[in-house]
């Protein structure tokens, strides 16, 4: 019995229709997407960034270059005295000086080793303590009241009790700069750990991950770029304990190149002393940029 006014379908001629339309859909999809890829942001493009990134280093030397000029400047115009404040030309000459010597290297290579196991003791310590903290409530309600305590102690007031108990010598300079370099790898890891996305951490749960395993599959690279920023503080920091470090009797390093050039009435060697560890200090915080970039593609 036919019927009138109703096209005849088959289940065939029903399948041949969605698949045409699942083609004709996913072909779309494909055009659409192939088009977004054709048309970047207005204003981006891979050329673009490119340039951008070439920019960036003269673009970073120009306030350099304009304390330079200002320093050489107010060093001739009779603004300062030359001991007040030498030219660069007399602070290059207390390099070559130095050099000459051999003792510029020398200071350099010991307070870069101080400064590099203080910070890398201190940043495993930050991190470990800090993991504990963020992780679990009760070490929280044990821990964080005395070190936000201690964190608070300036740094030259651990100079004496370091003195009495570990005498004048490496350990108690290291052991300073260590304790410099823990709080901001502390600070930042815990904070970090109490804001882990939840859901993430229950997804991780539901396929077995637990303890250990779901701390550095899981939690920790979700907090990649929060752990760098606390090393990178952290770095900054062992720089600058670095100079109360060395003020422990020391008799070779920046910090004592320092302070000794200070009682001695070196102004240009004071002044190449602080130009060192600026210099230094960003090469080094440069070096940890490049980890964190790698950290942040390989993890995040």
């Amino acid at each position: 019995m036919s019927h009138q006014g109703e096209p005849y379908t088959t289940g065939a001629s029903v399948a041949d229709g969605r698949a045409a339309a699942a083609t004709a859909t996913a072909a779309d999809a494909a055009h659409a997407g192939a088009g977004t890829a054709r048309a970047p942001a207005p204003g981006w493009s891979p050329a673009g960034v490119r340039s951008w990134n070439w920019a960036r280093l003269p673009l970073g030397l120009i306030i350099p270059a304009a304390l330079l000029a200002a320093w050489q400047l107010a060093s001739t115009s009779g603004m300062f005295t030359v001991v007040q404040l030498p030219p660069p030309a007399m602070v290059l000459s207390a390099a070559g000086e130095l050099v000459d010597r051999g003792e510029l290297g020398t200071h350099i290579a010991i307070s870069t080793q101080r400064v590099l196991i203080g910070f890398l003791v201190g940043a495993a310590l930050g991190l470990v303590l800090g993991a504990t903290v963020g992780l679990s409530k009760l070490a929280d309600a044990l821990l964080a009241p005395t070190i936000g305590a201690l964190r608070a102690v300036p740094s030259l007031a651990w100079v004496p009790l370091l003195i009495l108990w570990m005498k004048i010598g490496e350990d108690s300079k290291v052991t300073l700069i260590i304790i410099g370099a823990f709080f901001p790898v502390f600070t930042t890891v815990s904070l970090a750990l109490r804001h882990v996305d939840r859901n993430l951490v229950e997804a991780a749960r539901a396929f077995g991950l637990k303890g250990i395993r779901l701390l550095t599959t899981v939690q920790l690279p979700a907090v990649v770029p929060a752990v760098f920023s606390g090393l990178r503080l952290a770095l900054a920091q062992a720089w600058l304990f670095l100079v109360a470090a060395e003020l422990i009797a020391s008799s070779m390093g920046l910090g004592f190149l320092l302070i000794d050039s200070q009682n001695n009435g070196r102004t240009d060697r004071l002044l190449l002393a602080i130009v060192m560890l600026a210099v230094i200090g960003k090469i080094t915080d440069a070096l940890l940029g490049l980890a964190e970039k790698w950290a942040v593609k390989r993890w995040a």
